[in-house]
């Protein structure tokens, strides 16, 4: 993230950049200095996100009420000193910096594996050096900081621009990230997230104007520096050889910096002395070897002037066109710019599909094709790049679903609408294990019937989004819930889902859902995830904190006080007596991999259905399914693990009698709902031994959907397949 490089070089070679600086301190001098005014910090959120998620458990699907309460105390901090918050959110991947994208998700799948096999080699969640945040978290961050009452936005191009514009444009504080990129932008003061305490309100500020200095440079010449040592949009290996022949000449190499350090004092050396000679007089193809990548460069360094701002690094010239992978290359400083070119890529099957092998790509190449690009010749530039299609064709439409968007109010329906894509960060799945689906593959029916909700104008038997967004008719809530249930194909099972109480009814609709879809799901799964939801109510978030996944008190007792002749624990515990509770109570103490999995498909469901939610005009409060209400994951793994061995439903939900009738009541919704759909929810002692350790259904044939296999795939693994797990009519709306 950044420019290649410059955040060691300058905690190396450069530490008087850096200045411990006290954010009440700088308020205060805000205040005095502009009477009347709220001084405000830009936060660049997802730079901070592993920051604020300080739960020691992190492998489990996420510790989300302690999260919560972290965030809590961190908006608290701030605002004790009367310091305003601003929160940017990435709204979209520009396409100039996909690849970036791609490569980071293909080295967060690498590191994936590794936790995976830490996890089953020695049971245990691995330390915080390899540290993945949860499925979700900036999803779901979002909504959690609305809920606090904070400002938070949606960005329209990639955050760090609009962050780095917002700074510039309203007088800030300063920014607070985690980016180098921040050290280029010509805007307001720099602090570190990773460097802040909480306590005393300390951080670090990186100053830009001391880096130029220090490397004999203007302010104005940092953009170049950044695209000749590669970021975000310029790859590094662009310009691998010229920084070599920028080395090789340059004659005050540093015994005391690292060869990485030594190429950027020398390519910093080579601008000032050898390119600001012809500043004005050539154009900057005449002076570096840019070949083919000359478009890709201009528009790099464009890319960090803000509005307003010009470059000395432009010569105007007559307007000209240029193509670029069939790209909008358009220079302007419109903060609102944005490059929507549409691709195929499903980043959630960990797999780059091409046009014509996937339904999701099918769709969005129909409406993204042959874009053509003009390009200016930078100058007074930020960037723009302007889609030349037009998705949605009802702009009342499109610009609900903008502000909607720009609020954090919805998640990922503008995306569609305006550009055609949908993406995901990875997740934590086991892509070795072909028992469990992939959460890409278990959730794409979903995305298919919202992209023809969001596309599809209303023909096709879909309703209307005048009709579910803008409407304010009688019953129209009852039709934005038939939708959303017609997206998961459940609409028969609305009576049983509405007469669920809040906030179980979105749980019960996606536990259908997933039960239905993933065959490999069984009895001890669904009474795992109920019994977890119910104990969640009314735990605060320092008893989860507290929360070991054995399932037992140190003195070899269990929680609940049941010792090992109570009728409440598995037959063999009852009749083995003391020495069986030990084994119980030793088993209980690990990591399950199966169990991780489970609580990501969980997880990715909540997201899900946030989406679902946003484009069927909101049927249900969004805070029926943020994840503090309904999930933990330590508490998920400890119920799972108990289920595992046989406990009964008094002790899993820890001998509460109204959680007992409300746990009867769920599974049952959910057990008569899958029956509907021909899916019994069976215990897993009723399966037999399958395909080396896996399980399949008796009775069942050797190519068992129950083995790791899709209901309708016919001997296909999971991760193999196309769409989806089972079969669909073809009208998708036929129920609604």
């Amino acid at each position: 993230m950044g420019v290649r490089g410059l955040h060691g070089f300058v905690a190396s070679s450069c530490p008087h950049v850096c200045t411990v600086v006290n954010f009440k301190e700088l308020a205060e001098r805000h205040r005095s200095q502009h009477p009347g005014g709220t001084p405000a910090v830009v936060v660049d959120a997802m730079c901070c996100l592993r920051y604020w998620y300080t739960p020691e458990s992190w492998v489990c699907g996420g510790q989300w009420r302690e999260y919560y309460s972290s965030l809590r105390e961190f908006v608290s901090a701030f605002t004790a000193v009367g310091i305003k918050l601003i929160f940017f959110f990435d709204g979209m991947v520009e396409q100039s910096k996909r690849g970036e994208w791609v490569k980071r998700r293909l080295k967060n799948n690498r590191e994936i594996a590794k936790i995976f096999h830490h996890i089953k080699s020695h049971r245990e969640q691995p330390g915080r050096n390899m540290f993945f945040i949860p499925s979700g978290l900036a999803v779901f961050t979002r909504f959690a900081l609305k809920a606090l009452g904070q400002e938070t936005l949606c960005s329209l191009q990639e955050a760090d621009y609009e962050v780095a514009s917002y700074g510039f444009q309203n007088n800030c504080l300063g920014i607070l990230g985690e980016d180098t990129d921040y050290l280029i932008y010509d805007t307001c003061p720099y602090f570190s997230i990773s460097e802040l305490s909480l306590d005393s309100l300390d951080t670090v500020m990186l100053c830009r104007e001391k880096l130029s200095q220090s490397l004999g440079l203007r302010l104005a010449d940092l953009p170049l520096l950044a695209c000749l040592l590669g970021n975000d949009v310029v790859p590094e290996g662009m310009f691998e050889s010229f920084r070599y022949k920028c080395l090789t000449s340059y004659a005050s190499v540093r015994e005391s910096c690292d060869r990485r350090g030594n190429v950027i004092l020398a390519v910093a050396d080579h601008i000032s002395k050898v390119l600001r000679l012809h500043q004005g007089e050539k154009k900057l193809e005449e002076m570096l070897p840019l070949g083919p990548n000359k478009a890709l460069f201009y528009k790099g360094v464009a890319s960090y002037l803000l509005p307003g701002q010009k470059s000395p690094w432009f010569i105007q010239k007559p307007k000209d066109v240029v193509t670029l992978d069939k790209q909008v290359l358009s220079m302007s400083s419109d903060p609102e710019s944005k490059q929507e070119v549409p691709m195929c890529m499903d980043p959630e099957s960990r797999q780059k599909l091409p046009v014509g092998t996937d339904p999701e790509c099918n769709l969005e190449a129909a409406m993204c094709a042959n874009t053509e690009v003009k390009q200016e010749d930078p100058v007074n530039m930020g960037l723009e790049a302007k889609h030349q299609v037009t998705v949605v064709s009802d702009p009342e439409i499109l610009k609900v679903a903008r502000a909607q968007h720009v609020r954090a109010e919805s998640y990922l329906v503008y995306s569609v609408m305006s550009s055609g894509e949908v993406e995901c960060s990875s997740s934590l799945e086991d892509a070795t294990d072909q028992a469990l689906p992939s959460q890409a593959f278990v959730y794409r029916p979903v995305r298919q019937r919202v992209y023809s909700l969001l596309l599809g104008g209303g023909g096709g038997g879909t309703p209307s989004l005048r009709q579910l967004w803008l409407s304010q008719e009688p019953g129209i809530q009852a039709q934005r819930l038939d939708t959303l249930l017609a997206c998961f194909d459940l609409s028969s099972s609305r009576e049983e889902l509405q007469a669920v109480e809040r906030p179980f009814q979105a749980l019960c609709c996606l536990l259908v859902y997933l039960f239905v879809q993933v065959d490999t799901l069984c009895l001890e799964d669904l009474h795992a995830f109920i019994a977890q939801a119910l104990c969640l109510q009314g735990k605060p978030a320092v008893e989860l904190a507290d929360l070991q996944l054995s399932a037992c008190k140190p003195n070899g007792r269990p929680r609940g006080g049941h010792g090992p002749g109570s009728p409440f624990l598995p037959t063999g515990a009852r009749v083995a007596g003391r020495a069986a509770w030990g084994e119980v109570m030793e088993e209980l103490d690990h990591i399950d991999p199966r169990a991780v999995q489970l609580a990501t498909l969980l997880v990715r469901g909540l997201t899900t259905l946030v989406l679902v939610n946003g484009a069927c005009g909101s049927p249900w409060e969004m805070a029926d399914f943020m994840p503090w209400h309904l999930f933990d994951g330590k508490l998920f793994h400890q119920k799972y693990l108990q289920s595992e061995k046989g406990y009964t439903a008094e002790v899993l939900v820890e001998q509460n009698r109204s959680h007992v009738t409300r746990f009867h009541t769920l599974k049952s919704v959910v057990c008569k709902a899958c029956g509907k759909e021909n899916r019994p929810i069976v215990s897993r002692r009723h399966w037999r031994p399958h395909h080396a350790g896996r399980w399949g259904r008796q009775g069942s044939s050797s190519h068992g959907t129950s083995s790791g296999y899709s209901r309708s795939g016919h001997g296909q693994h999971w991760r193999d397949q196309g769409p989806g797990s089972r079969q669909y009519e073809p009208d998708q709306w036929r129920r609604y």
